[in-house]
């Protein structure tokens, strides 16, 4: 219903609509129509980062970073070339690792007397011959916890430290390293045109489960610079970070928002069944932490976290950029766990909320890339690695997670795109918050997402459609207000009105990157007998196919040339919109929507690489992919 295909420039067709359908529905923009897309990074890593520096980025500072992502041409750490991003990022979280912040950089270039410079020496020693990481390992807990397991595995660890042998445990250098970096941040940041967000990575891994959270702010440096960093040395349960960015936001007006990192290599524990501390959710600790978690990672370097083959076997495009390569290398076998993936999250989520009361689990998506070189790279040919050491062709082993991780299966991805007022710290904080921003794995795909209950199939057509998915029905990141009309009223009258939701997707193509392949509106379900599931519909699609039985939409085809790394735009469109109505809504159950768009495939840098050195690529992921965005959720309650 509603399909179409347009030229990205074209000019729209104007709506047939009578005067009173305008002035109910799109009499003048409103102010959230006026919301602009801006695109960023909000997890990059610079050399003020331990494993950054020990992993060869020895050079790329929080100032380098800021000047990729602004689009000036910056020297790469490790092969000392000039490097430049094809297109400009709007705004930037440098999120070093709060713990040891910038502490190996400081031991490493100017501690050379005094308490502390014997430790220094070694330090130099052993990452000019190659040796640091295993050197900074033997000053980190150690503990094993197999994925699954139902302990709590911040008990497991808990006690287990080992203090770095200088001064405070290098306290006073960490705070030398976050006044620099939010000075830098300052520096760089320039309303309206570049905004600069200060942030940081909590880092909590008990037993190797990978629980980090980026946390960033709306404020300037000086206000940042009352407090320091929450660290996992401080607490390795998220609840106490929580704790702390409600007290820290009560003393100095600073707001916040902490965003769960890529959640694939989590052991299940990030999007557990219950708390950490294996507690059950409660109604007011769901609150707290969609409160402050709002929105969560769900692709970058590490893979792709959306979901995964285990989890939905019945979706043929789940099998995307898996990453099966836990932090800790012993741990050998991969288990995809449902508190691993956004979408068996949400739908946990959904599950806690007919418990309790309240949705823990209720986030948007983003995407980022958790670079450590100092680049926030997310272009397939223009990638230059996890870390400064898997930067090139010839170097990308390198870099690797045990037996299975290497640089050919790290993925070149992703952005965060946010529809803000304005590039600005406190206009971007807000969208966050209000859940009104989407991933990609790297093209700038522009996305609109809305639902109600009345949108008609012309509405995807319309001159004014952003105007009318405003009026008529909410964002992304949403809540479809109320129960389901009943016909009749003005509404009935307009022959828009049903019992089941509706829902407005426009999407245009990269202006420089590949055509568009499919649209997909992926929903999972909590019904009120205690079952769940999730279905994805192909809604919008290329060409001249035609759906089966089942209603799935067969493959768009592939113009890439193995040989040559080259591809075509020959398939695919440029632009679809369309307007969906749920076939098999449950006005009883709880349910959530999401947008999920795929380009036509095209080369992966691991392809481009091994053309380059002229011989075969990796058989880690395959030769070639399908780019794809994913929206926040639109969500429905009885």
């Amino acid at each position: 219903m509603g399909k179409i295909e347009r030229g990205a420039h074209a000019l729209r067709k104007a709506a047939v609509l009578v005067p009173l359908a305008v002035v109910l529905f799109a009499s003048s923009a409103s102010a959230e129509s006026a919301r602009q897309l801006y695109w960023g990074d909000t997890h990059l890593h610079s050399s003020y980062s331990f494993d950054a520096f020990l992993n060869g980025n020895h050079s790329a500072d929080p100032d380098t970073a800021y000047r990729w992502a602004k689009g000036l041409p910056v020297v790469h750490p490790y092969h000392r070339a000039r490097v430049q991003v094809e297109t400009p990022l709007d705004f930037l979280v440098v999120s070093d690792h709060a713990e040891y912040l910038g502490v190996i950089r400081k031991l490493y270039l100017d501690v050379r007397e005094g308490e502390g410079a014997e430790f220094a020496e070694q330090i130099r020693q052993a990452i000019d011959s190659g040796r640091g990481t295993a050197l900074f390992a033997g000053v980190l807990p150690e503990a094993t916890i197999e994925p699954g397991d139902t302990r709590d595995p911040v008990a497991v660890i808990d006690g287990q430290t080992n203090p770095l042998p200088i001064p405070g445990d290098g306290e006073p250098l960490r705070r030398d390293a976050w006044a620099e970096t939010t000075a830098a941040a300052d520096r760089h940041n320039d309303p309206g045109r570049f905004t600069a967000m200060i942030g940081w990575e909590w880092s909590s891994i008990p037993n190797g489960a990978n629980l980090h959270r980026v946390v960033m702010t709306n404020v300037d440096g000086e206000t940042a610079r009352q407090f320091m960093p929450w660290s996992s040395s401080d607490s390795n349960y998220p609840d106490d970070l929580w704790a702390w960015l409600e007290r820290t936001s009560e003393a100095t007006g600073a707001e916040f928002v902490a965003i769960p990192h890529n959640p694939n290599i989590s052991k299940g524990y990030m999007f557990g069944a219950t708390r950490l501390d294996g507690t059950p959710y409660t109604i007011e600790s769901a609150r707290t932490r969609a409160r402050w978690e709002p929105v969560a990672e769900v692709t970058q370097y590490k893979g792709d976290s959306e979901t995964h083959p285990a989890l939905s076997p019945d979706d043929a495009f789940a099998d995307f950029e898996t990453y099966e390569g836990y932090i800790q290398t012993n741990v050998q076998e991969y288990q995809a766990n449902v508190g691993d993936y956004a979408r068996s999250a949400l739908r946990r989520g959904l599950e806690i909320e007919a418990e309790v009361g309240a949705n823990p689990y209720k986030f948007g998506m983003i995407g980022a890339t958790d670079s450590h070189s100092g680049l926030a790279a997310a272009e397939e040919d223009n990638f230059w690695g996890k870390m400064a050491l898997d930067s090139t062709p010839e170097t990308k082993g390198l870099f690797g997670v045990g037996r299975v991780v290497d640089g050919w299966n790290i993925g070149a991805q992703g952005l965060a795109a946010v529809w803000a007022e304005e590039n600005t710290r406190e206009s971007i904080l807000a969208a966050f918050r209000r859940r009104e921003v989407y991933a990609t794995t790297g093209p700038r795909l522009q996305v609109r997402f809305f639902g109600g209950w009345d949108f008609a199939a012309r509405d995807a057509d319309a001159a004014d459609l952003v105007d009318r998915g405003y009026a008529k029905g909410v964002s992304m990141g949403g809540d479809l207000a109320g129960p389901p009309p009943e016909r009749g009223g003005l509404a009935g009258l307009f022959g828009g009105a049903d019992r089941a939701p509706s829902f407005l997707v426009h999407v245009a193509k990269d202006p420089l990157g590949a055509n568009i392949d499919r649209v997909q509106v992926v929903k999972g379900w909590h019904a009120s007998d205690g079952t769940s599931g999730e279905r994805v519909y192909d809604v919008a699609w290329s060409g001249d196919r035609t759906p089966d039985a089942a209603g799935a939409v067969g493959p768009v085809g592939n113009t890439v040339d193995l040989g040559t790394g080259l591809y075509t735009n020959d398939i695919g469109a440029m632009e679809l919109a369309t307007v969906w109505t749920d076939p098999d809504f449950d006005p009883n159950a709880r349910a959530f929507y999401y947008v999920r768009v795929l380009e036509i495939p095209t080369p992966r840098h691991s392809l481009l690489d091994a053309i380059a050195l002229q011989g075969e690529p990796s058989d880690a992921q395959p030769p070639t992919l399908q780019e794809r965005a994913y929206t926040s959720p639109i969500w429905y309650t009885p």
